[in-house]
């Protein structure tokens, strides 16, 4: 029988507004954060088969909560809030970093960062914030570059090698691939590069969940 793919059946737990209130868990926690519209919900929806698990708003930079998300192997997908959206009040966004940072930085059950970002765009200078937070846990980066079908092949090879080029000049574990949410692809990679960030001896195989209501 072939494997469960790892994200597939995730259901939503609960949402808080700082990283103080997630429940205590020494259960391994996988963190989905990236710039507001670089695609981030869609690429969460994408990976666990579900089109409307994450919820993805048509105004950037509303989701202000941390959503947890159960996986069926007892780890946790942990959804962070868009950050980068202009429109949103200073203190506001003053806030958010904050918020991430130190949930980045402190929670010791994060065993790894999915970091989404758009191949169009990628590591800009709140991009290269989060990698430079991160990267001083000695813990694994991953990163999605999103919305790889807006690029013809020539151009998506290019983005890839000009991030990768980006990539190694950044202290840390930092792993690329293309994704795309739209064209379904990206999704075996993804797995077969997080799934090893998470210790067996840690996991509940077939962890029964009650779902909860949508993320909003």
């Amino acid at each position: 029988m072939p494997p469960i793919p790892l994200f597939r059946h995730a259901v939503f737990e609960t949402s808080v507004a700082h990283p103080d209130q997630l429940p205590a868990s020494f259960a391994p926690e996988i963190a989905f954060a990236g710039r507001s519209n670089a695609g981030k919900s869609s690429a969460i929806n994408t990976l666990v088969g579900h089109t409307r698990l994450a919820f993805v708003s048509k105004t950037p930079g509303r989701t202000q909560l941390i959503n947890l998300f159960r996986m069926k192997n007892g780890a946790a997908l942990v959804d962070l809030p868009g950050y980068g959206y202009a429109d949103v009040p200073e203190s506001v966004r003053r806030q958010w970093q904050g918020l991430l940072e130190r949930y980045l930085t402190q929670r010791d059950n994060l065993v790894g960062l999915v970091l989404i970002m758009d191949a169009r765009r990628p590591f800009t200078e709140l991009d290269c914030q989060m990698v430079k937070w991160f990267t001083t846990t000695g813990r694994p980066i991953h990163c999605l570059l999103t919305k790889a079908d807006k690029l013809t092949r020539t151009e998506q090879a290019k983005a890839l090698k000009a991030a990768k080029e980006a990539a190694a000049k950044m202290l840390g574990v930092i792993t690329l691939q293309l994704f795309s949410s739209l064209k379904k692809t990206g999704v075996d990679e993804a797995e077969q590069v997080i799934a090893p960030w998470l210790e067996p001896e840690l996991l509940q195989p077939e962890l029964e969940i009650e779902p909860g209501p949508p993320a909003n």
